[in-house]
Protein backbone atom coordinates (compact mmCIF):
# COMPACT_ATOMS: atom_id res chain seq x y z
CA UNK A 1 0.00 0.00 0.00
CA UNK A 2 0.97 3.61 -0.98
CA UNK A 3 1.33 5.83 2.38
CA UNK A 4 -1.29 7.63 4.20
CA UNK A 5 -1.43 10.52 2.00
CA UNK A 6 -1.14 8.65 -1.38
CA UNK A 7 -4.00 10.67 -3.66
CA UNK A 8 -2.77 14.33 -2.66
CA UNK A 9 -0.53 16.62 -4.36
CA UNK A 10 1.13 19.51 -3.15
CA UNK A 11 3.72 22.00 -5.24
CA UNK A 12 6.53 23.19 -2.78
CA UNK A 13 7.77 27.03 -4.10
CA UNK A 14 11.99 26.01 -3.74
CA UNK A 15 13.70 27.44 -0.64
CA UNK A 16 15.85 26.29 2.56
CA UNK A 17 15.46 25.37 5.67
CA UNK A 18 12.24 24.19 6.86
CA UNK A 19 10.22 24.56 3.65
CA UNK A 20 11.95 21.75 1.48
CA UNK A 21 11.82 19.59 5.39
CA UNK A 22 8.16 20.19 5.16
CA UNK A 23 7.90 18.58 1.96
CA UNK A 24 10.20 15.70 2.42
CA UNK A 25 7.89 14.86 5.41
CA UNK A 26 4.42 15.21 3.36
CA UNK A 27 6.33 12.86 0.15
CA UNK A 28 7.57 9.90 2.75
CA UNK A 29 3.99 9.81 3.76
CA UNK A 30 3.01 9.05 -0.03
CA UNK A 31 1.38 12.46 -1.09
CA UNK A 32 2.80 13.38 -5.25
CA UNK A 33 5.48 16.29 -4.12
CA UNK A 34 6.74 18.80 -7.44
CA UNK A 35 9.61 20.91 -6.09
CA UNK A 36 9.05 24.71 -8.69
CA UNK A 37 12.95 25.54 -8.62
CA UNK A 38 13.66 28.66 -10.10
CA UNK A 39 14.58 28.59 -14.07
CA UNK A 40 17.84 30.20 -13.02
CA UNK A 41 18.93 26.86 -11.59
CA UNK A 42 19.01 25.04 -14.45
CA UNK A 43 22.64 24.86 -16.06
CA UNK A 44 22.54 22.11 -18.81
CA UNK A 45 21.55 18.67 -18.26
CA UNK A 46 21.11 17.14 -15.14
CA UNK A 47 24.23 15.11 -13.76
CA UNK A 48 24.21 11.19 -13.53
CA UNK A 49 24.31 11.30 -9.47
CA UNK A 50 21.55 12.67 -7.67
CA UNK A 51 21.69 15.88 -5.63
CA UNK A 52 23.75 16.31 -2.18
CA UNK A 53 20.83 17.55 -0.39
CA UNK A 54 18.94 14.62 1.66
CA UNK A 55 16.29 16.78 2.24
CA UNK A 56 14.83 16.86 -1.49
CA UNK A 57 14.07 13.22 -1.62
CA UNK A 58 10.89 11.52 -2.92
CA UNK A 59 9.88 14.23 -5.96
CA UNK A 60 10.05 15.65 -8.77
CA UNK A 61 11.66 18.93 -9.94
CA UNK A 62 10.14 21.59 -12.41
CA UNK A 63 12.21 24.83 -13.29
CA UNK A 64 9.92 27.95 -13.89
CA UNK A 65 10.46 31.34 -14.45
CA UNK A 66 8.18 33.37 -12.40
CA UNK A 67 9.12 36.60 -13.25
CA UNK A 68 7.83 35.79 -16.74
CA UNK A 69 3.69 36.03 -17.24
CA UNK A 70 3.71 32.41 -19.23
CA UNK A 71 5.60 31.07 -16.17
CA UNK A 72 2.85 32.45 -13.64
CA UNK A 73 0.20 31.82 -16.10
CA UNK A 74 2.11 27.89 -16.03
CA UNK A 75 2.32 27.46 -11.96
CA UNK A 76 -0.93 28.37 -11.99
CA UNK A 77 -2.22 25.77 -14.31
CA UNK A 78 -0.37 23.38 -11.50
CA UNK A 79 -2.26 25.02 -8.83
CA UNK A 80 -5.65 24.01 -10.63
CA UNK A 81 -4.68 20.28 -10.36
CA UNK A 82 -2.77 20.58 -6.68
CA UNK A 83 -4.70 20.20 -2.86
CA UNK A 84 -1.83 22.07 -1.60
CA UNK A 85 1.21 24.37 -1.96
CA UNK A 86 3.64 25.53 0.44
CA UNK A 87 6.18 28.88 0.30
CA UNK A 88 8.95 29.91 2.56
CA UNK A 89 9.52 33.74 1.12
CA UNK A 90 9.26 36.74 3.52
CA UNK A 91 5.70 37.99 3.57
CA UNK A 92 4.47 39.97 -0.02
CA UNK A 93 7.02 38.28 -2.08
CA UNK A 94 4.19 35.56 -3.72
CA UNK A 95 1.69 38.89 -3.97
CA UNK A 96 4.41 40.37 -5.77
CA UNK A 97 5.09 37.38 -8.14
CA UNK A 98 1.16 37.18 -9.21
CA UNK A 99 1.09 34.11 -6.98
CA UNK A 100 -0.28 34.72 -3.88
CA UNK A 101 -3.44 33.31 -2.48
CA UNK A 102 -5.57 35.51 -3.55
CA UNK A 103 -4.47 34.23 -7.51
CA UNK A 104 -4.27 30.82 -5.99
CA UNK A 105 -7.37 30.35 -4.62
CA UNK A 106 -9.40 32.04 -7.20
CA UNK A 107 -7.96 29.44 -9.64
CA UNK A 108 -8.32 27.06 -7.25
CA UNK A 109 -11.00 27.37 -4.47
CA UNK A 110 -10.03 24.14 -2.40
CA UNK A 111 -6.08 24.94 -2.60
CA UNK A 112 -4.51 25.18 0.96
CA UNK A 113 -1.81 27.75 0.85
CA UNK A 114 0.75 27.00 3.43
CA UNK A 115 3.30 29.98 4.29
CA UNK A 116 6.38 29.58 6.44
CA UNK A 117 8.10 32.16 7.60
CA UNK A 118 10.51 32.99 10.93
CA UNK A 119 7.94 35.80 12.14
CA UNK A 120 4.97 35.76 10.58
CA UNK A 121 2.83 37.15 7.81
CA UNK A 122 1.97 39.84 10.54
CA UNK A 123 3.81 41.95 13.36
CA UNK A 124 6.67 44.40 14.26
CA UNK A 125 9.45 41.80 13.26
CA UNK A 126 7.61 40.20 9.69
CA UNK A 127 9.29 41.77 7.42
CA UNK A 128 13.20 41.43 9.22
CA UNK A 129 15.53 39.05 8.27
CA UNK A 130 16.58 36.28 11.21
CA UNK A 131 17.49 32.80 11.18
CA UNK A 132 16.80 29.83 13.64
CA UNK A 133 18.57 31.39 16.44
CA UNK A 134 17.01 34.59 16.30
CA UNK A 135 13.48 33.01 16.29
CA UNK A 136 14.03 31.04 19.06
CA UNK A 137 15.36 33.46 21.10
CA UNK A 138 12.38 35.76 21.05
CA UNK A 139 10.20 32.82 21.10
CA UNK A 140 11.05 31.89 24.74
CA UNK A 141 13.46 29.18 24.27
CA UNK A 142 16.78 29.71 23.93
CA UNK A 143 17.36 31.62 27.34
CA UNK A 144 16.76 28.15 28.78
CA UNK A 145 19.10 25.59 27.18
CA UNK A 146 22.53 25.88 28.50
CA UNK A 147 24.11 25.13 32.15
CA UNK A 148 24.27 27.79 35.20
CA UNK A 149 26.81 30.22 34.78
CA UNK A 150 27.24 29.98 30.96
CA UNK A 151 25.64 31.77 27.73
CA UNK A 152 22.97 29.73 26.27
CA UNK A 153 23.52 27.44 23.89
CA UNK A 154 21.78 26.97 20.70
CA UNK A 155 20.46 23.80 19.85
CA UNK A 156 21.63 22.99 16.23
CA UNK A 157 18.51 24.02 14.45
CA UNK A 158 16.63 21.69 15.78
CA UNK A 159 13.76 23.76 17.84
CA UNK A 160 13.26 26.96 15.33
CA UNK A 161 13.79 25.64 11.88
CA UNK A 162 12.40 21.93 12.00
CA UNK A 163 10.50 20.98 15.02
CA UNK A 164 8.82 24.82 15.32
CA UNK A 165 8.96 25.23 11.73
CA UNK A 166 8.65 22.80 9.36
CA UNK A 167 6.69 19.59 11.45
CA UNK A 168 4.34 22.49 12.34
CA UNK A 169 3.59 23.20 8.38
CA UNK A 170 3.40 19.86 7.51
CA UNK A 171 0.70 19.52 10.36
CA UNK A 172 -1.09 22.42 9.24
CA UNK A 173 -1.04 21.49 6.08
CA UNK A 174 -2.80 18.18 6.39
CA UNK A 175 -4.74 19.83 8.64
CA UNK A 176 -6.03 22.08 6.65
CA UNK A 177 -6.37 19.50 3.43
CA UNK A 178 -8.43 17.18 5.67
CA UNK A 179 -10.74 20.01 6.18
CA UNK A 180 -11.20 20.93 2.82
CA UNK A 181 -12.31 17.75 2.02
CA UNK A 182 -15.41 18.23 3.55
CA UNK A 183 -16.07 21.93 3.03
CA UNK A 184 -14.51 22.04 -0.43
CA UNK A 185 -13.23 25.86 0.65
CA UNK A 186 -9.09 25.88 0.88
CA UNK A 187 -7.35 28.02 3.47
CA UNK A 188 -4.17 29.96 3.95
CA UNK A 189 -1.58 28.42 6.92
CA UNK A 190 0.25 30.45 8.51
CA UNK A 191 3.27 29.05 10.17
CA UNK A 192 5.85 30.75 11.72
CA UNK A 193 9.28 29.57 13.91
CA UNK A 194 8.53 31.83 16.26
CA UNK A 195 4.88 30.42 17.56
CA UNK A 196 6.01 26.87 16.99
CA UNK A 197 9.00 27.42 19.30
CA UNK A 198 6.71 28.85 21.75
CA UNK A 199 3.88 26.22 21.53
CA UNK A 200 7.34 23.61 21.97
CA UNK A 201 7.88 25.44 25.59
CA UNK A 202 4.32 24.36 26.63
CA UNK A 203 5.55 22.16 29.19
CA UNK A 204 7.64 24.36 30.57
CA UNK A 205 5.57 27.11 31.32
CA UNK A 206 3.58 24.50 32.77
CA UNK A 207 6.27 24.09 35.37
CA UNK A 208 6.47 27.53 35.48
CA UNK A 209 3.46 27.64 36.56
CA UNK A 210 3.59 25.37 39.26
CA UNK A 211 6.49 26.94 40.64
CA UNK A 212 8.79 24.26 39.51
CA UNK A 213 10.74 25.77 36.65
CA UNK A 214 13.01 28.81 37.84
CA UNK A 215 13.63 30.67 34.44
CA UNK A 216 15.94 32.65 36.08
CA UNK A 217 18.30 29.95 36.77
CA UNK A 218 19.61 28.64 33.48
CA UNK A 219 20.88 25.03 34.34
CA UNK A 220 19.33 24.52 37.87
CA UNK A 221 16.21 22.98 37.41
CA UNK A 222 14.78 19.52 36.66
CA UNK A 223 15.42 18.99 32.87
CA UNK A 224 18.08 21.46 31.78
CA UNK A 225 21.44 19.45 33.24
CA UNK A 226 20.43 21.00 37.21
CA UNK A 227 19.59 17.68 38.33
CA UNK A 228 22.60 14.95 39.12
CA UNK A 229 20.17 12.46 37.33
CA UNK A 230 19.06 14.10 34.21
CA UNK A 231 22.58 14.67 32.33
CA UNK A 232 25.16 13.93 30.35
CA UNK A 233 28.18 12.75 31.72
CA UNK A 234 32.07 12.10 30.17
CA UNK A 235 33.76 8.59 30.70
CA UNK A 236 36.99 7.27 31.14
CA UNK A 237 37.61 7.09 27.34
CA UNK A 238 36.31 10.61 26.65
CA UNK A 239 33.08 9.20 25.49
CA UNK A 240 29.72 10.30 26.88
CA UNK A 241 26.54 8.93 28.34
CA UNK A 242 23.11 10.21 29.17
CA UNK A 243 21.37 9.89 32.36
CA UNK A 244 17.62 10.49 33.00
CA UNK A 245 16.58 8.30 36.03
CA UNK A 246 13.59 10.63 37.30
CA UNK A 247 10.98 7.95 38.53
CA UNK A 248 11.79 6.96 41.91
CA UNK A 249 12.19 3.39 40.50
CA UNK A 250 14.47 4.37 38.23
CA UNK A 251 16.51 6.69 40.39
CA UNK A 252 16.96 3.53 42.79
CA UNK A 253 18.14 1.14 39.41
CA UNK A 254 20.77 3.84 39.07
CA UNK A 255 21.99 3.96 42.49
CA UNK A 256 21.98 0.01 42.72
CA UNK A 257 23.98 -0.33 39.20
CA UNK A 258 26.62 2.76 40.27
CA UNK A 259 26.85 1.31 43.83
CA UNK A 260 25.77 4.04 45.77
CA UNK A 261 22.52 2.41 47.09
CA UNK A 262 22.78 3.29 50.39
CA UNK A 263 24.74 6.31 50.58
CA UNK A 264 22.70 9.08 52.38
CA UNK A 265 23.26 11.98 50.41
CA UNK A 266 22.44 9.97 47.34
CA UNK A 267 19.29 8.83 48.84
CA UNK A 268 17.67 12.54 48.88
CA UNK A 269 16.99 12.70 45.22
CA UNK A 270 14.79 15.94 44.98
CA UNK A 271 17.09 18.03 47.18
CA UNK A 272 17.91 20.59 44.93
CA UNK A 273 20.21 21.73 47.51
CA UNK A 274 22.19 19.05 47.14
CA UNK A 275 21.87 18.86 43.31
CA UNK A 276 25.65 20.56 42.14
CA UNK A 277 27.67 18.21 45.04
CA UNK A 278 25.94 15.09 43.73
CA UNK A 279 26.79 16.14 39.93
CA UNK A 280 30.07 16.49 40.72
CA UNK A 281 30.58 13.17 42.91
CA UNK A 282 28.39 11.30 40.11
CA UNK A 283 30.10 12.67 37.23
CA UNK A 284 33.66 11.54 39.25
CA UNK A 285 32.66 8.56 39.47
CA UNK A 286 31.34 7.86 35.86
CA UNK A 287 34.76 8.43 35.03
CA UNK A 288 36.13 5.62 36.12
CA UNK A 289 34.88 3.38 33.61
CA UNK A 290 34.78 3.28 29.60
CA UNK A 291 31.77 4.24 27.48
CA UNK A 292 31.51 0.25 26.62
CA UNK A 293 31.66 -0.97 30.35
CA UNK A 294 29.26 1.30 31.29
CA UNK A 295 26.80 0.42 28.25
CA UNK A 296 27.36 -3.35 28.91
CA UNK A 297 26.29 -1.88 32.60
CA UNK A 298 23.29 -0.21 32.13
CA UNK A 299 21.97 -0.33 28.60
CA UNK A 300 18.58 -1.92 28.11
CA UNK A 301 17.80 -1.37 32.42
CA UNK A 302 15.48 0.56 33.53
CA UNK A 303 17.99 3.07 34.36
CA UNK A 304 17.08 5.22 31.46
CA UNK A 305 20.64 5.56 30.04
CA UNK A 306 22.17 5.45 26.65
CA UNK A 307 25.29 6.02 25.25
CA UNK A 308 25.20 9.57 23.60
CA UNK A 309 26.16 8.63 19.91
CA UNK A 310 26.93 10.45 16.85
CA UNK A 311 25.33 10.56 13.92
CA UNK A 312 27.43 8.00 12.11
CA UNK A 313 27.54 5.68 15.34
CA UNK A 314 23.38 6.13 15.50
CA UNK A 315 23.47 4.71 12.16
CA UNK A 316 25.14 1.26 13.43
CA UNK A 317 23.81 1.00 16.38
CA UNK A 318 22.36 -2.62 17.06
CA UNK A 319 18.73 -0.96 17.85
CA UNK A 320 18.65 1.49 15.07
CA UNK A 321 19.70 -1.29 12.94
CA UNK A 322 16.80 -3.93 13.92
CA UNK A 323 14.58 -0.87 13.51
CA UNK A 324 15.58 0.31 10.35
CA UNK A 325 15.87 3.77 11.57
CA UNK A 326 17.90 4.78 9.54
CA UNK A 327 17.79 3.81 5.36
CA UNK A 328 20.41 3.92 2.48
CA UNK A 329 18.89 6.03 -1.20
CA UNK A 330 21.58 6.66 -3.86
CA UNK A 331 24.87 5.70 -1.60
CA UNK A 332 23.94 7.77 1.26
CA UNK A 333 22.93 7.34 4.68
CA UNK A 334 19.99 9.08 5.87
CA UNK A 335 16.96 8.97 8.59
CA UNK A 336 13.83 6.88 7.59
CA UNK A 337 10.57 8.01 6.82
CA UNK A 338 8.96 8.60 10.39
CA UNK A 339 6.60 7.77 12.03
CA UNK A 340 5.42 4.08 10.83
CA UNK A 341 2.19 2.87 9.79
CA UNK A 342 1.03 -1.06 9.84
CA UNK A 343 -0.85 -0.40 6.84
CA UNK A 344 0.15 2.43 4.77
CA UNK A 345 3.83 1.89 4.52
CA UNK A 346 6.29 5.29 3.69
CA UNK A 347 8.71 4.41 0.66
CA UNK A 348 10.47 7.07 -0.71
CA UNK A 349 11.10 6.06 -4.46
CA UNK A 350 12.28 9.63 -5.58
CA UNK A 351 15.90 10.09 -5.12
CA UNK A 352 17.04 13.81 -4.42
CA UNK A 353 16.50 15.55 -7.86
CA UNK A 354 18.16 18.38 -9.94
CA UNK A 355 16.43 22.05 -10.89
CA UNK A 356 14.22 21.49 -13.71
CA UNK A 357 15.06 17.33 -14.27
CA UNK A 358 11.54 16.45 -14.48
CA UNK A 359 9.82 19.99 -16.15
CA UNK A 360 8.44 17.79 -18.87
CA UNK A 361 7.34 15.40 -17.42
CA UNK A 362 5.26 16.82 -14.51
CA UNK A 363 3.49 19.42 -16.94
CA UNK A 364 2.37 16.38 -18.98
CA UNK A 365 1.34 14.12 -15.65
CA UNK A 366 -0.36 17.36 -14.32
CA UNK A 367 -2.78 18.25 -17.45
CA UNK A 368 -0.73 20.52 -19.59
CA UNK A 369 -1.44 20.05 -23.10
CA UNK A 370 1.49 18.77 -25.13
CA UNK A 371 1.93 21.74 -27.64
CA UNK A 372 1.72 24.62 -24.83
CA UNK A 373 4.41 22.51 -22.66
CA UNK A 374 6.58 22.50 -26.07
CA UNK A 375 5.71 26.30 -26.05
CA UNK A 376 6.53 26.91 -22.27
CA UNK A 377 9.80 24.85 -22.96
CA UNK A 378 10.51 26.92 -25.88
CA UNK A 379 10.31 30.69 -24.90
CA UNK A 380 12.06 29.63 -21.19
CA UNK A 381 9.12 30.33 -19.04
CA UNK A 382 9.75 26.77 -18.41
CA UNK A 383 13.17 25.00 -18.36
CA UNK A 384 14.05 21.43 -18.58
CA UNK A 385 17.56 19.80 -17.86
CA UNK A 386 18.70 17.84 -20.53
Amino acid sequence: MPGPLAGLRVIEIAGIGPGPFAAMLLSDLGAEVIRVERAGAVRGAAPDKPAGDVSLRGRRNIAIDLKNPDGVAALLDLVGSADALIEGFRPGVMERLGVGPDECLERNPKLVFGRMTGWGQDGPYAHAAGHDINYISLAGALAHFGRAGEAPVPPLNMVGDFGGGGMFLALGVVAAMLEAKGSGQGQVVDTAMVDGTAILMTMFWSMKAAGIFDEQQRGTNLLDTGAHFYDVYECADGRYISIGSIEPQFYAELMRLTGLEGDEQFARQMDATQWPELKVRIAELFKTKTCDEWCELMEMTDVCFAPVLTMSEAAEHPHNVDRQTFIELGGVTQPAPAPRFSRTAAVVDQLPAHPGQHSREILVDWGVAADHVDALLTSGAVRHAE
